[in-house]
C-alpha cells in the first residue's frame, strides 16, 4: 500500500501487484523490472462544484488512483482535477 500517505479506504477492489494509483509493477526480483499504468474503470463523475469544495485528502486519493500527480496546495490540486477530469463544457 502507499506507506506515509493518506490511504483510501474506499477503493472497492483490491488486485494482486495492483497499487491503489493503477500502476503495476511486473517481473520478479530483478532491476529491470517494467512499470506500467492500468486505468481505474469507472471515470470520476464530479461536477465542478464538487471539486471546488472537495477536501484535499478526498483529491489526493481521487489524483492517486489515476497516477496523477498529488503535489501543491489544495487550489492547484483543485484546478489540476478540473482539468484533467471535467469537459471544457463543465469547465465554464
Amino acid at each position: 500500500m502507499m506507506s506515509g500517505s493518506t490511504s483510501c479506504s474506499n477503493i472497492p477492489h483490491t488486485f494482486s501487484g495492483l497499487k491503489p494509483n493503477g500502476h503495476q509493477v511486473s517481473g520478479g526480483g530483478s532491476s529491470d523490472k517494467a512499470c506500467y499504468f492500468q486505468m481505474p474503470l469507472h471515470y470520476p463523475r464530479y461536477r465542478k462544484a464538487d471539486y471546488e469544495t472537495m477536501p484535499e485528502w478526498k483529491l489526493d486519493c481521487l489524483l492517486s488512483q489515476y497516477g496523477l500527480p498529488v503535489t501543491g496546495d489544495i487550489n492547484q490540486k483543485r484546478k489540476f482535477a478540473m482539468g484533467a477530469f471535467l469537459w471544457p463544457s463543465q469547465n465554464e
